[in-house]
Protein backbone atom coordinates (compact mmCIF):
# COMPACT_ATOMS: atom_id res chain seq x y z
CA UNK A 1 0.00 0.00 0.00
CA UNK A 2 1.17 3.56 -1.38
CA UNK A 3 1.52 5.68 1.54
CA UNK A 4 3.52 8.85 2.63
CA UNK A 5 3.29 10.18 6.10
CA UNK A 6 4.20 13.12 7.26
CA UNK A 7 5.51 13.72 11.16
CA UNK A 8 7.42 16.82 12.91
CA UNK A 9 4.55 19.41 13.52
CA UNK A 10 3.72 21.28 16.68
CA UNK A 11 3.50 24.85 18.10
CA UNK A 12 6.37 26.69 18.47
CA UNK A 13 7.35 30.39 19.15
CA UNK A 14 8.07 32.59 16.22
CA UNK A 15 11.57 32.41 15.82
CA UNK A 16 11.76 28.75 16.45
CA UNK A 17 12.42 25.65 14.25
CA UNK A 18 10.63 22.21 13.67
CA UNK A 19 11.76 19.47 11.17
CA UNK A 20 9.16 17.99 9.29
CA UNK A 21 9.98 14.16 8.49
CA UNK A 22 7.81 12.40 5.51
CA UNK A 23 8.28 8.57 5.66
CA UNK A 24 7.03 6.46 2.37
CA UNK A 25 6.17 3.30 2.28
CA UNK A 26 4.80 1.32 -0.37
CA UNK A 27 7.01 2.24 -2.70
CA UNK A 28 10.80 4.03 -3.23
CA UNK A 29 11.51 7.44 -3.41
CA UNK A 30 14.50 7.50 -5.60
CA UNK A 31 12.90 7.88 -8.72
CA UNK A 32 10.43 10.66 -7.35
CA UNK A 33 10.31 14.01 -6.69
CA UNK A 34 8.74 14.75 -3.31
CA UNK A 35 7.06 18.13 -2.53
CA UNK A 36 5.87 20.02 0.63
CA UNK A 37 2.96 21.85 0.45
CA UNK A 38 0.82 24.32 2.85
CA UNK A 39 -2.32 25.10 3.53
CA UNK A 40 -3.57 28.15 5.96
CA UNK A 41 -7.41 28.61 6.85
CA UNK A 42 -8.80 30.43 4.84
CA UNK A 43 -6.10 30.02 2.23
CA UNK A 44 -5.28 28.13 -0.80
CA UNK A 45 -2.46 25.49 -1.09
CA UNK A 46 0.73 26.88 -1.88
CA UNK A 47 3.94 24.69 -3.00
CA UNK A 48 6.51 25.23 -0.41
CA UNK A 49 9.36 23.66 -1.16
CA UNK A 50 10.37 20.25 -3.52
CA UNK A 51 13.31 18.13 -4.35
CA UNK A 52 14.55 15.47 -6.33
CA UNK A 53 15.16 12.15 -5.20
CA UNK A 54 16.89 11.39 -8.32
CA UNK A 55 19.29 14.06 -8.90
CA UNK A 56 18.78 16.16 -5.41
CA UNK A 57 17.73 19.36 -7.36
CA UNK A 58 15.53 21.61 -5.46
CA UNK A 59 12.89 24.54 -5.30
CA UNK A 60 12.09 26.94 -2.50
CA UNK A 61 9.41 29.58 -2.56
CA UNK A 62 10.17 32.79 -2.39
CA UNK A 63 8.53 33.27 1.10
CA UNK A 64 10.93 30.27 2.64
CA UNK A 65 13.95 30.54 1.17
CA UNK A 66 16.69 31.11 3.42
CA UNK A 67 14.47 29.37 6.43
CA UNK A 68 13.50 26.39 4.80
CA UNK A 69 16.19 23.23 4.02
CA UNK A 70 14.01 20.19 2.06
CA UNK A 71 16.60 16.71 2.04
CA UNK A 72 16.04 13.39 1.07
CA UNK A 73 17.13 9.96 2.90
CA UNK A 74 16.43 7.69 0.32
CA UNK A 75 18.05 5.20 2.79
CA UNK A 76 15.89 5.64 4.52
CA UNK A 77 12.46 6.19 2.46
CA UNK A 78 12.50 9.90 4.05
CA UNK A 79 12.21 13.38 3.07
CA UNK A 80 12.60 16.63 5.86
CA UNK A 81 11.95 19.85 5.35
CA UNK A 82 13.81 21.90 8.48
CA UNK A 83 12.32 25.04 9.22
CA UNK A 84 14.03 27.78 11.04
CA UNK A 85 13.39 31.46 11.45
CA UNK A 86 9.69 30.54 11.98
CA UNK A 87 7.40 33.33 11.15
CA UNK A 88 3.82 33.15 12.57
CA UNK A 89 2.77 33.61 8.81
CA UNK A 90 4.42 29.77 8.44
CA UNK A 91 1.31 28.49 10.44
CA UNK A 92 -0.96 26.06 8.18
CA UNK A 93 -1.32 22.05 8.03
CA UNK A 94 1.76 20.96 5.81
CA UNK A 95 1.65 18.08 3.16
CA UNK A 96 4.15 16.31 1.36
CA UNK A 97 3.60 14.73 -1.84
CA UNK A 98 5.38 12.72 -4.18
CA UNK A 99 5.30 12.65 -7.93
CA UNK A 100 6.96 10.59 -10.66
CA UNK A 101 6.37 13.29 -13.15
CA UNK A 102 8.47 16.36 -11.48
CA UNK A 103 11.32 13.72 -10.98
CA UNK A 104 13.59 16.07 -13.25
CA UNK A 105 12.29 19.02 -12.71
CA UNK A 106 10.55 19.34 -9.11
CA UNK A 107 7.99 22.11 -8.98
CA UNK A 108 5.69 22.59 -6.63
CA UNK A 109 2.62 22.80 -9.52
CA UNK A 110 0.39 19.99 -7.75
CA UNK A 111 -0.90 17.96 -11.20
CA UNK A 112 2.19 16.66 -11.04
CA UNK A 113 2.44 14.27 -7.79
CA UNK A 114 0.33 11.62 -7.52
CA UNK A 115 0.38 10.81 -3.53
CA UNK A 116 -0.14 12.63 -0.97
CA UNK A 117 -0.15 12.62 2.96
CA UNK A 118 -2.68 14.01 5.28
CA UNK A 119 -0.42 16.23 6.82
CA UNK A 120 0.65 17.97 10.08
CA UNK A 121 0.29 20.95 11.29
CA UNK A 122 2.67 23.48 12.21
CA UNK A 123 0.93 26.55 14.57
CA UNK A 124 4.04 29.70 15.23
CA UNK A 125 2.47 32.03 18.03
CA UNK A 126 4.02 33.37 21.14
Amino acid sequence: QVQLVESGGGLVQPGGSLRLSCAASGFTLDYYAIGWFRQAPGKEREGVSCISSSDGSTYYADSVKGRFTISSDNAKNTVYLQMNSLKPEDTARYYCAAGIRATFHPVPEETLYDYWGQGTQVTVSS
